[in-house]
């Protein structure tokens, strides 16, 4: 940020201005080398920087709070949803103040977030000593691997009591828990075919009760997780499409805005890039309605500690996001009918597009924020940083099917000389055509969820206590305490 900050604020760092007339006649400065690499330099240090924080920083918070607690976890059901709430404050700060200030000076506007940086550095060290840290152990894809590995190897023997898993679970190799894992994960007969990585055969374990060879024998614990991984990929794929709605809209927005009425008040006039946040308005309003008035309420009913299932919270929002491109291509058509009957330029108001925004506000508060909480509690404990990625991963993915669709939509619909549904010119296409194509994909994707939910098995957990770890788990039974993470239903 102090290099974006430094290229918009020097004269040496910065291209001479160029006015309209300069620009016309092709006769503006390119900037210098020395300039376009102070750029790209930010960009890629911001990138990195990103790249590190998006996915720690929910887990580390993750960690501050003591999950064998009753009362801490109802807490941290509540963490996940103030976390996107407060994240997404910041969101329309930038879409709002910043945008208006940048287009007095592009220096006050990215010099604000770099003094927030700095800020937020100061803040970040100030609680060293409050934070609880858990150390790293190493990595999570070696284990992954060796898990993989050893099935194979042992893909031709037959497991002991295949019937009956408790007993299986009992005659599997089931190592002392490694490192500060606070829960144990009791052995599944889904994808069985992993179990068979912790066969133990002669010599395949040290005196020490450790494996011996780890890519030959691995514990109940490491097959769980991997198994804990292969669950959650179908779920992972489910939520690109309900960012893909996002990213139409947003990509779109700006370019219905250009030719409708931006005015609110005779002096004020709404920038084109801050009518989206509309939308994150309306999911900060919404998280607190949803934390603290339909969340008690549903408990009452459900008894769940998050009211609802995290997959039926993540489903509501695929529901309610395909609703959304429904109300976003029947607004477009009205607004370019409306255009067209009008020289090109829409008498309606922007905030005809608020009810599309509200409800992708809405569809984002029970998506993504089911999202984070669905990937931290159901991923391995050692692999939080990982769930803390794949959100991002989610919106990465679907950016880049947004560009797709949009360059493979442009090109079929120009077909027999056609005019696109997506021109340069709005009013000339068929963007409402579109945004009821993505609106199909939705529903196609719903079924597509519904499956993957009606096979999903929530993480069984049972509390992991030091001082009673034997290799047969079953002989620690009267020391566990079941955790019910949505069990109950689906």
């Amino acid at each position: 940020m102090l290099g974006m900050t430094l290229s918009a604020s020097l004269p040496a760092l910065k291209p001479p201005i160029c006015n309209q007339t300069s620009q016309l006649g092709g006769h503006c400065t390119s900037p210098s080398t020395l300039q376009m690499s102070v750029l790209y330099l930010s960009l890629g240090l911001l990138t990195i920087g990103g790249g590190a924080i998006r996915p720690c920083s929910l887990p580390f918070g993750v960690d501050q709070f003591d999950k064998t607690d009753e009362e801490s976890r109802k807490s941290l059901n509540s963490y996940y949803n103030w976390y996107y709430g407060t994240s997404t404050v910041a969101l329309v700060f930038s879409t709002t103040i910043l945008i208006y200030i940048q287009n007095i000076s592009w220096a006050i506007g990215f010099g604000i977030p770099t003094f927030f940086m700095f800020l937020a550095i100061i803040i970040f060290y100030a609680g060293t000593r409050l934070y609880v840290h858990v150390p790293p152990e190493g990595s999570i894809f070696s284990g992954i691997l060796q898990v993989l590995v050893a099935s194979f190897k042992k893909r031709r023997l037959k497991l002991p009591c295949p019937h009956d898993i408790n007993q299986q679970e009992l005659m599997l190799y089931n190592s002392p828990t490694r490192g500060n894992l606070i829960f144990r994960l009791p052995l599944t007969s889904q994808f069985r075919f992993l179990n068979k990585g912790a066969i133990m055969r002669g010599g395949d374990i040290n005196d020490d009760g450790s494996a011996r060879i780890p890519w030959k024998l691995c514990s109940i614990q490491q097959i769980e997780e991997v198994k804990c991984l292969i669950r959650i990929v179908p779920i992972f794929f489910s939520g690109i499409i309900c960012f893909l709605a996002m990213a139409q809209q947003f990509t779109f927005i700006i370019l219905q805005t250009f030719t409708m009425d931006c005015h609110l008040g005779p002096h004020f006039e709404i920038p084109s890039g801050s009518v989206i946040s509309i939308s994150l308005i309306a999911l900060i309003v919404f998280i607190p309605i949803y934390d603290r008035i339909i969340v008690p309420i549903a408990r009452q009913y459900t008894g769940l500690e998050g009211g609802i299932t995290l997959l039926q919270r993540q489903g509501v929002g695929l529901v309610v996001s395909t609703i959304s491109m429904v109300v976003a291509g029947l607004v477009e058509c009205k607004r370019r009918n409306s255009a067209l009957s009008n020289g090109g330029i829409s008498p309606l108001t922007v905030l005809w597009l608020a009810p599309q925004l509200v409800l992708m506000g809405i569809a984002e508060a029970f998506n993504a924020v089911g999202q984070i909480e669905f990937y931290n509690t159901q991923f391995p404990e050692h692999m939080q940083a990982l769930a803390g990625a794949l959100l991002f991963s989610t919106l990465a993915g679907a950016n880049y099917l947004s560009i797709g669709l949009v360059n493979i939509t442009r090109k079929v619909t120009t077909r027999h000389g056609h005019t696109s549904w997506l021109t340069d010119n709005i009013n000339s296409g068929k963007l409402d055509y579109y945004y009821y194509f993505i609106a199909i994909l939705g529903v196609l994707n719903l079924f597509y969820f519904l499956i993957c939910s009606h096979y999903y098995q929530y993480k069984a957990m049972s509390l992991h206590a030091e001082e009673s770890i034997q290799i047969h788990a079953k002989e620690e039974a009267a020391a566990e305490i079941n955790i019910e993470t949505d069990a109950p239903s689906k």
